[in-house]
């Protein structure tokens, strides 16, 4: 085994650890380390993303229903308009993204450069969100109308469909502020919709890309024993710190990505 395999199976433990704690977080991990260590171009990274963390979101559903922390009815709900717009991003919009977007005088913003920027852009609104958001976790019945549901999942699928993220680091901070959930039910039903949006936004992908199965198989696995590990851990930790930790935890990588793609 080489040094990048190794990194390759530390990294895809990493992120089912973390998909296991927070919901969410495991596309702010895979999409760097597929373009920044294993060298992929921003397209496939985001499509290989999805793949990864919808597969191993599956089993973190299973993991966080045997322990009464999934709301499938929340989850369904937004489910159903994000993954038509996670999907027909994937299928029609990608494919047709120019090479380069903008260019001024020696600067040019290629499409790749372009897609890691909104993807990091995403995050830091994300990270405030969860940061800034002193409201007490508690249970209530009060649950806002579907349409504003149906909208917010039309707009986190597009987004979500473009950077090639599963969607947790957006969809934990809407199910808490919006859809009031506890942050640890919103973490678990989280992983509902980033099952169904990531796997069907990935079938957009087949059509259109040569997916190399065997290694992105192995990399799904191990994130399946990361997710397990992450889902054991969580009972662990407190609501409030995951949400705080995760805010954090969001904004360094996003600061980081702006660097390194502008630098």
């Amino acid at each position: 085994m080489n040094t990048i395999q190794l990194l390759e199976y530390i990294g895809a433990l990493i992120i089912g650890i973390v998909l296991g704690l927070i919901g969410g977080g495991g596309s702010i991990l895979t999409v760097p380390l597929f373009v920044y260590l294993l060298g992929f171009n921003p397209i496939v990274a985001t499509a290989y993303s999805l793949f990864v963390v919808g597969t191993s979101s599956v089993v973190g559903v299973f993991q966080k229903y045997k322990k009464g922390l999934v709301d499938f009815k929340t989850g369904l709900m937004f489910s159903f308009p994000s993954f038509m717009a996670v999907y027909l991003s994937r299928r029609y919009l990608i494919p047709s993204i120019p090479d380069t977007f903008l260019s001024i005088g020696n600067f040019e913003l290629t499409n790749d450069m372009g897609i890691m920027i909104f993807f990091a852009i995403v995050m830091l609104l994300a990270s405030f969100s969860m940061i800034k958001n002193n409201k007490k976790e508690t249970i209530t019945n009060r649950k806002q109308p579907y349409y504003k549901t149906f909208v917010q999942g039309l707009i986190i699928g597009a987004i979500t469909g473009i950077i090639g993220a599963g969607g947790g680091f957006l969809y934990v901070p809407a199910l808490v502020i919006w859809a009031n959930i506890p942050m640890k039910k919103a973490v678990g039903t989280s992983l509902v919709i980033v099952a169904i949006n990531s796997l069907i936004g990935f079938l957009g992908d087949v059509q259109t890309l040569d997916i190399r199965w065997f290694f992105l198989l192995t990399f799904t696995f191990i994130s399946m024993i990361g997710i397990i590990a992450g889902v054991f851990i969580s009972k662990f930790v407190s609501g409030n710190k995951l949400k705080k930790s995760f805010g954090i935890f969001t904004l360094v990588m996003a600061v980081y990505i702006i660097f390194k793609e502008l630098y």
